[in-house]
């Protein structure tokens, strides 16, 4: 290889492995700031529909949960097993008969506290699994409104 076409392949080489100018850098850069801009407002703005979008899952997932309970062992846990019968197995009667883990572990709702739930006899022939909003007591408006799974259909 004589020395002017070694000199061609090194101006070649680095004409190909040039990086990006700084003004391709900043249009980049800008375009990231419009998206973040746009996108930022929209998820802060809006924490109270991310807690209302886990209550809605969460209420489902342990309903259908109680419905696997109900599969197996013909009926729901009663109030006083709670939903505990979902993770672990009643020692109170009536005892399941089929009983298996339903639930790895149950959710807490987004304000840190404990679902609830009420058997289909305290409840009307469906069960009851709600949580007490943000203030953790019955009754309440907006945040610190009750939600149930009889609310999200």
């Amino acid at each position: 290889m004589n020395l002017s076409s070694y000199r061609q392949e090194l101006l070649t080489r680095r004409n190909s492995q040039r990086g990006f100018t700084l003004i391709e850098i900043m249009v980049v850069v800008v375009i990231l700031g419009i998206l973040v801009a746009f996108a930022v407002p929209n998820i802060l703005d809006n924490p109270e529909q991310a807690r209302m979008t886990k209550v809605k899952h969460d209420l489902r997932t342990i309903e259908q949960a109680l419905d696997m309970y109900r599969m197996d062992n013909f009926r729901y846990p009663t109030t006083d097993q709670g939903l505990e019968a979902l993770v672990e197995r009643p020692a109170s009667p009536p005892e399941p008969r089929n009983w298996k883990p339903y639930m790895r572990s149950l959710p807490k709702d987004p304000w840190g506290g404990e679902y609830q739930y009420l058997a289909p006899d305290d409840a009307g022939g469906r069960v009851r699994v709600y949580t007490l909003g943000a203030d953790g007591r019955p009754g309440g408006e907006g945040e610190n409104a009750e939600i149930s799974n009889h609310d999200i259909d």
